[in-house]
């Protein structure tokens, strides 16, 4: 789809990516961008329309697809992140905060706005994956395993919308300089160009991008022997 006269909402879009993403659309001629944000108040950019959401909140949901009617455009960018491995006692509260968020939170926000997409002549849902997705190690397993999961509720997603004429993109990404990352001393990629690179291939009618050089070695490395997750 193209981003000219598209009516966008972005979640988690008060800063990094998400903020990004929502410069980048009114850049490329949106007619409007809604900003959901767990609280109305945070600073958004001239332009862009405040809206109360916090994707694990079915009634905050509900209430943005009500609200948001004319959207052809949703960017599921929400996630969150919390250290520690799966072995710990205290391991599966912190994975349930993360899987309600980076899994259930699209699927909540999938399920009230497809039919808004629907009406309003197909658009697209752009989600905001990970090379994670696909590879498992370092300081924050339990994320991993939910983007994992994620990655397939995309594919799962785009299969049961193709037939509404729906486009789902699922864009993996490696580190990116935002304030999850803040404190690894990793190379990082800037938002600006994560963004630039998904709303090219949504542009171009993608299903999947690589938004950088680390995901595209990650996805080469799944079919190596051994394979790059072992």
């Amino acid at each position: 789809m193209k981003l000219q006269d598209a009516i966008a909402l972005i979640t988690g879009a008060n800063r990094g990516i998400g903020l990004a993403f929502a410069e980048e659309a009114l850049a490329r001629g949106a007619r409007k961008v809604y900003a959901g944000i767990r609280s109305p108040s945070a600073t958004t950019p001239p332009g862009v329309v405040p809206v109360k959401l916090d994707v694990t909140s079915d009634g905050d949901v509900a209430a943005a697809a009500r609200l948001c009617s004319d959207v052809t455009l949703v960017v599921n960018n929400a996630g969150i992140a919390r250290p520690g491995g799966l072995l710990n006692r205290e391991a599966v509260d912190p994975a349930r905060l993360q899987f309600d968020t980076n899994v259930f939170g699209i699927l909540r926000m999938t399920q009230a706005f497809a039919p808004v997409l629907a009406k309003n002549g197909g658009g697209a849902f752009l989600n905001v994956l990970s090379a994670a997705s696909w590879i498992n190690s370092g300081a924050m397993t339990a994320y991993a395993v939910s983007k994992a999961a994620a990655w397939s509720l995309t594919n799962g997603l785009r299969n049961e919308l193709r037939q509404q004429g729906v486009q789902v993109l699922g864009l993996h990404v490696g580190f990116v300089d935002t304030d999850l990352t803040r404190g690894l001393d990793v190379p990082k990629v800037s938002p600006r160009s994560v963004v630039i690179t998904a709303f090219d291939a949504l542009e171009a009618g993608a299903s999947e991008v690589l938004a950088d050089e680390r995901t595209r070695m990650v996805k080469v490395g799944l079919t190596a022997e051994p394979a790059i997750y072992l």
